[in-house]
């Protein structure tokens, strides 16, 4: 500006001359005068330093609770977490996954040296409890989570079995006391469990029918196991689930559907696609094709197989030769219709991942519960199947085409999240133990469980290099405006919910095995590796109010005193 304070320059010189700096520079410009002030707050110079800055498509538009495209801009710089403030070493060995408490307050970790701590959240974390899990016989813990009240923590592990067994078990520990309250038995361990109720939890179990079919069965169990009368359920079974071709159900997790408060996106989800009636009799070699079988001849299957799983009965054929009959006679059953019920604000969706062409996991199936499936009261075995199905239904199947590593709900449980390395395209598996080989790239997709479609894909910011028999899974979390996930590549990553860009890269040593968000601070992150470490990272703008000099306390009455003196 001359002497007399009129700009020598108009406004839109100045637009275009700071169109070419970038953000630091355009808010140090904004320094040396009003006229300069102003210019640098103009919001279509903010919306081109946005799209150039982050690399957004044009096509996306702002985030519709944004107000202004400068605060969009300080949201996505200033409040991701992505400055390390602490890092903790208690654990000896690779650390597997985390779990926040839902009030903030505790957060529990699960590491290959078979303990689980339970750990104090404040401005400096400290260890509040560490519950050695080896003197009950486990490999390692891998899963932890908070019951919707924090007062118990259900913590999964590895259970050492004989020859080489892949059984898992569930501990429920009382977070008042620190003390074991219950045991369950957990098969396959990567079934891993989850809370149903604040004391209902999900177990899993399998049975082989063959060589490569079984049957896994989710139980409802008690946390509180030490009751009284022996005519009290503290075990009910929830559904029974056929797995063909060497799969099993792995993963459970629990999407509460009176949670769905956003809008509704597109999508039915198709029915599964019918399996042609071959039927057999169990004991002769003859096939009947055509129409459904007798009565008599499905009750006395149903009966046969009840007795088989249960180990009281050992069937007269080849394990190949009963597997194969077996599946095309219930395929009838399984690929039926599910019976749909009105969605009551109490009920859920069980969630796990599954597949019906190899044992890779590459299908995500989902099962609604009903409010008076939730409790182990009543009756307990095939409440909810018709007179002619032996197993349950699925309500939908979600096929992703490729290896699922990952799975996460969003915090209003609407939306889940996955993780998977895809096939190639045109794929077709010819043999169920031979998978088709898988990307190196990880695709973050997204499905709306309203609707039960895909909304987004987000773009591939990392890659993983184990082969498919390999693959482990890596925990991811969401939260209100982020979404994170670790990596093969040794960091962890998180990315924005709205317009699928990377944010931030956070580095560890070794594998990133495991990410979460507080679920009241989304500003506060925690990661977990095979470095044996939890790191805990901050937003810059809490850092600064964290270490900002503390103004020095005046004494009371200090005014009066001095002028006493």
């Amino acid at each position: 500006m001359d002497e007399g304070g009129t700009p020598l320059l108009p406004d839109s010189l100045v637009y275009q001359i700071f169109l070419s700096l970038g953000p630091a520079d355009v808010l140090a410009a904004g320094l040396v005068c009003r006229q300069w002030q102003a210019v640098s707050r103009d919001e279509f110079l903010w919306r081109e330093q946005f799209y150039r800055y982050y690399q957004v498509a044009r096509d996306v538009p702002r985030h519709p609770a944004a107000m202004s495209w400068y605060e969009e801009f300080q949201r996505l710089y200033d409040t991701v977490p992505c400055v390390e403030v602490q890092t903790l070493r208690e654990h000896t060995d690779q650390v597997l996954h985390l779990s926040f408490s839902h009030s903030g307050y505790q957060f529990a970790s699960c590491s290959k040296d078979c303990t689980v701590k339970i750990w104090s959240n404040d401005l400096t974390i400290s260890l509040l409890h560490s519950a050695d899990m080896r003197p009950y016989n486990w490999s390692y813990t891998q899963f932890s989570q908070f019951n919707k009240d924090d007062s118990l923590l259900l913590a999964s592990g590895v259970f050492l079995g004989p020859h080489n067994s892949s059984s898992g078990e569930i501990a429920v520990i009382s977070l008042d006391s620190f003390a074991l309250l219950s045991r369950v038995r957990n098969k396959p361990y990567d079934v891993f469990g989850c809370w149903l109720t604040e004391t209902s939890l999900i177990s899993g179990n399998l049975h082989r029918i063959g060589d490569i079919t079984s049957c896994s069965v989710l139980w409802l169990n008690n946390a509180f196991q030490d009751v009284e009368s022996e005519n009290v359920n503290v075990v009910k079974r929830l559904f029974k689930i056929q797995n063909l071709n060497a799969s099993t159900v792995r993963t459970v997790m629990v999407a509460d559907c009176s949670r769905f408060d956003s809008p509704d996106l597109l999508l039915e989800a198709g029915d599964p696609a019918t399996s042609p009636c071959r039927i057999f009799d169990l004991g002769s070699d003859e096939e009947v094709v055509a129409g459904p079988a007798p009565a008599h001849a499905k009750e006395g299957l149903r009966h046969f197989l009840d007795r088989v799983l249960e180990g009281r009965a050992q069937p007269q054929l080849s394990e190949r030769v009963l597997e194969t009959k077996v599946a095309e006679l219930l395929a009838q059953g399984h690929t039926k219709p599910p019976e749909r019920s009105a969605t009551g604000a109490r009920s859920k969706y069980l969630i796990f991942t599954t597949g019906c062409l190899t044992y890779s996991p590459h299908q995500i199936g989902i099962k609604q519960i009903l409010p008076h499936q939730m409790t182990t009261a009543g009756p307990v075995l095939g409440e909810g199947r018709g007179s002619d199905a032996f197993f349950d239904a699925l309500d939908h199947v979600i096929d992703i085409h490729g290896h699922i590593i990952g799975m996460g709900l969003s915090p209003d449980n609407r939306y889940l999240y996955v993780n998977s390395r895809a096939w190639p395209n045109g794929a077709v598996v010819a043999d169920p133990m031979q998978p088709p080989p898988i990307a190196e790239e990880i695709d973050l997709l997204v499905f709306d469980l309203k609707t039960m479609r895909e909304v987004r894909r987000a773009l591939r910011a990392h890659r993983a290099y184990t082969p498919n028999d390999e693959c482990f899974f890596i925990f991811l979390d969401v939260s209100r405006d982020f979404v994170a996930s670790g990596a093969e590549d040794r960091h962890g990553y998180i990315w924005d919910r709205h317009y699928n860009i990377c944010l931030a890269r956070l580095r560890h040593e070794d594998v990133v095995n495991s990410v979460v968000f507080s679920p009241q601070e989304q500003e506060l992150l925690l990661t977990a590796s095979d470095d044996a470490t939890i790191k805990a990272w901050r937003s810059p703008r809490t850092v600064r109010v964290l270490q900002a000099p503390r103004p020095r306390p005046r004494a009371f009455f200090s005014w009066l005193a001095s002028q006493r003196r």
